[in-house]
């Protein structure tokens, strides 16, 4: 029997930390509850053997087993909370990705974890305006306090002072990736708008982030910003720009 799928899937939206989290749980996580199991297992066994009269006493046995209990549940909490972080990593993305969803009826080509060398890069638009790199973080809410993140134009601060710019970074790294791809594949060399967005954030932009390359924004944000772009591309440059991500997302896959 062959699938009738004659081509492969494009990438949804947190594809690549859905794996990582499998890998965290299958290599941080399994072996430690096996090791523990293990363990409890022997000290059980020579409890069994031990009221027969036929081992020595098996006290020795149990605090070992009991030591390697403890690190082993020291371990797969750090394990739940890595795995906890990186699900809301995924979820934000995916929550991005489904309102992204929505601009495909205004024509905008929709591309979720497109893979990069040791790297993903979360979404990417296709529109008459240009070219755009998202890179979604998903940050937990304070319990008090606001839920705000001041852009300075170079550096995110929180809003317990904390100081940022790796997300900066990051989405420059990623634009500049994608513009080498994309003018190796089409020929085009095109400009790549960078943007980082926050879910559940409000953003307070200053002054001197106008002078920014990066957009900062919450999700629900970007439409405008995107609608209110000049036109940089024709339809012609969109279908061929999407057309070769496609075939460079499902090689990769």
């Amino acid at each position: 029997m062959r699938s009738p799928l004659k081509n492969k899937l494009l990438r949804n939206p947190g594809q690549s930390l859905d794996q990582y989290m499998l890998d965290v749980v299958l290599d941080e996580g399994v072996i430690y509850i096996f090791i523990a199991s293990f363990v409890c297992l022997l000290a059980f066994t020579n409890w069994g053997y031990y009221f027969t009269q036929t081992v020595p006493n098996p006290w020795a046995m149990t605090f070992i087993a009991i030591a390697v209990v403890l690190y082993c549940l020291y371990k797969i909490k750090k394990t739940l909370k890595k795995i906890v972080k990186l699900k809301q990593g995924r979820d934000g993305e995916r929550a991005v990705g489904q309102y992204l969803e929505s601009l495909r009826e205004q024509g905008v080509k929709v591309f979720h974890d497109l893979p990069g060398d040791n790297f993903n890069l979360d979404h990417v638009l296709i529109a008459l305006s240009g070219i755009y790199v998202i890179e979604t973080k998903t940050y937990s809410k304070p319990d008090k306090g606001e839920t705000r993140i001041i852009f300075t134009g170079d550096t995110l601060i929180h809003h317990n002072g904390f100081k940022d710019d790796k997300p900066l970074v990051q989405v420059k790294a990623g634009a500049n990736w994608l513009k080498q791809l994309i003018k190796e594949s089409t020929g085009r060399d095109i400009d790549v708008k960078k943007v980082v967005l926050f879910p559940g954030w409000f953003i307070e932009p200053t002054a001197e982030s106008k002078q920014s390359d990066v957009w900062v924004l919450n999700p629900k944000a970007l439409p405008s910003f995107i609608a209110n772009s000049q036109k940089r591309l024709s339809s012609e440059d969109v279908n061929l720009v999407a057309y070769h991500l496609s075939r460079f997302v499902r090689a990769a896959s």
